[in-house]
């Protein structure tokens, strides 16, 4: 939900990027999928770590028990990303749609999880919008002495470093035990270690597409800027992919070249990178190519697909623009990708209630589940049928905002 600011965008090496891409291409994923509609579809926007509501909404809707086991059948869910951060239960609602992916699949039915913002932000290491509950929930009896040992790391490391951190007058590494355990609290290591390439989480995370198509209706977590229509879906998600791939490759190098720790959030792995290059200038040492380019790359990162404004994660065009001059612009996306429809969540919608747009093209489904950061706000779920209806489902009742079969259907919500 939330955009963390710039630090410095510098120019992306295209040879690997466009291996990247190629990779990314060849990946096994559902982007750009073109497959046939289900007999029953639902969406769920961001959750944003309330699992309660996300169990009720999920039971509303006839996809889960009351035990919280998948009785969908051959329906399929879409959740259109950010099922942490802000909230305490995110690791709950990740194991969960983890658990009901898989028997969703036993039963005929399918869970697509997509990637949102907050997910991306947490495989970087964006951390601002962690709450102290979520930590905790990965401490365990040897947490207090992992915690011990990490801070000790980070004080030699600071130590070998501080010369150049102190020529380049940096706040954001703790300089003192007392700041650095305020900062990392019990169960912060093991929840990086969650979020890294070979974590529970981080790798299921690396596997969700950004962006579907499903029976002609496109899900993404923010959307998708009519200026972009250049890059087809599936070479969007690859690039974002790809993106993902390339930070872990940079950050395995800096820890393993005692640049950065392990447990470093994106903001300090920022510092100690421009700390290197300072470092690197003043004594005379020169970085190969290759090294250079990564650093600079790693610097750039929000610049990258994943983390601009105009990048699917965090578009905000459609709840923008005003139904005159959004309308041509959804109608250049929906006419690129051969699509009926575009279903997307991150903007809370401020009377709590799904809402379509320009003529029922557009269905922004982030109701503001997350009740107690967002005021008034409630659980929501979209519901495509076959046919073109699409009605949304709240835990006290449903509205039809719009049906294809029905040339009178009204547009509701605006």
């Amino acid at each position: 939900m939330s955009r963390p600011a710039g630090i410095f965008l510098c120019r992306a090496r295209a040879g690997l990027v466009f291996l990247l891409l190629v990779v990314g291409f060849l990946l096994p994923n559902l982007a750009g999928s073109t497959e046939k509609a289900p007999e029953r579809l639902v969406a769920v926007g961001d959750v944003h770590g309330n699992f309660d509501d996300f169990c009720l909404i999920l039971k509303r809707t006839g996809l889960v028990d009351d035990q919280n086991h998948w009785i969908g059948g051959s329906a399929t869910l879409v959740q259109t990303g950010d099922l942490l951060d802000r909230g305490p239960k995110g690791r709950q609602a990740m194991d969960l749609v983890m658990a009901i992916e898989k028997e969703a699949a036993t039963a005929g039915g399918k869970v697509v999880p997509l990637l949102g913002n907050h997910e991306v932000m947490n495989i970087l290491g964006d951390l601002r919008y962690v709450p102290p509950e979520n930590y905790a929930s990965y401490a365990d009896d040897e947490s207090e002495k992992r915690r011990q040992a990490a801070y000790q790391e980070y004080a030699d490391w600071y130590k070998s470093h501080e010369k150049w951190l102190a020529a380049f007058k940096q706040t954001v590494l703790p300089a003192t035990k007392e700041e650095w355990m305020a900062k990392h609290p019990a169960g912060f290591v093991e929840y990086r270690e969650a979020f890294g390439p070979a974590g529970k989480y981080g790798k299921w995370i690396r596997n969700h597409a950004a962006v579907v198509k499903i029976g002609g209706v496109i899900f993404v977590h923010g959307g998708l800027d009519p200026n972009l229509v250049s890059l087809p879906l599936k070479q969007m998600d690859s690039q974002i992919r790809g993106e993902i791939e390339e930070f872990d490759k940079i950050k395995q190098y800096l820890e393993s070249s005692k640049v950065i720790l392990p447990f470093f959030t994106i903001q300090e792995t920022a510092v100690a990178v421009q700390a290197k290059m300072l470092a690197d200038r003043a004594t005379g040492a020169k970085s190969d190519a290759e090294t250079h380019a990564m650093l600079e790359r790693i610097l750039s990162f929000n610049g990258w697909l994943c983390m601009r404004d105009d990048g699917p994660l965090w578009f905000r065009g459609y709840d923008l623009w005003s139904e005159e001059e959004g309308t041509p612009k959804v109608e250049k996306v929906l006419t690129a990708y051969d699509a009926g429809h575009i279903v997307v969540a991150h903007t809370v919608q401020k009377a709590a209630h799904i809402r379509s747009r320009f003529g029922g093209r557009v269905f922004l489904i982030d109701t503001g589940m997350l009740s107690s950061y967002w005021k008034g706000g409630r659980a929501s779920a979209l519901e495509i049928l076959p046919g073109g209806k699409f009605t949304a489902q709240y835990l006290d009742g449903q509205e039809v905002l719009f049906e294809e079969k029905s040339p009178t259907a009204g547009v509701k919500g605006n």
